[in-house]
């Protein structure tokens, strides 16, 4: 038997995994990692992408649109929002994507002229999840970030 740890994935509406597991796959801000049984204690944040965790029965894959990960002796991952990927449609990808745009076009209506950090790191989240579309084999949509 290989070797395991404890993982649990939580969003605001749900606990949606619970498990010993070989290894997490995170989509990380800073770059995605892989946490394993043994891994150094860190703290990462999420930016929107595919969360894979292998279990002792298979791989399961999770849309996450961003929060954070807590890597120790087990792993926690509290997710703004996350969606088994069986359960994402066309239209709650869609909706996923709407709702990045509306945050998008909140940065950039609030931020000063002479500071477009928000409204970068705004596009940016915009674009990774317009990203994930591809990755789960939906029509990614690319929406128009000139209005």
């Amino acid at each position: 038997m290989a070797e395991t740890m404890q993982f649990d994935l939580v969003s605001p509406e749900r606990k949606l995994l619970s498990a010993a597991v070989k290894s997490v796959q995170i989509p990380g801000t800073e770059g995605d990692l892989t946490a394993m049984p043994n891994h150094a204690p860190m703290i990462t944040t999420l930016r929107p992408g595919i969360l894979k965790v292998e279990t002792e029965t298979g791989t399961e894959e999770f849309v996450v649109t961003g929060g954070f990960a807590e890597i120790g002796t087990s792993v926690n991952v509290l997710a703004e929002k996350a969606v088994p990927h069986g359960d994402m449609d066309q239209a709650t990808y869609e909706a996923l994507v709407e709702d990045a745009l509306m945050a998008y076009k909140a940065a950039k209506e609030a931020a000063p002229e002479n500071e477009p950090g928000p409204v970068d790191e705004a596009a940016k989240l915009l674009q990774d999840m317009v990203a994930v579309g591809g990755h789960i084999g939906l029509d990614p949509k690319s929406p128009n970030l000139n209005y």
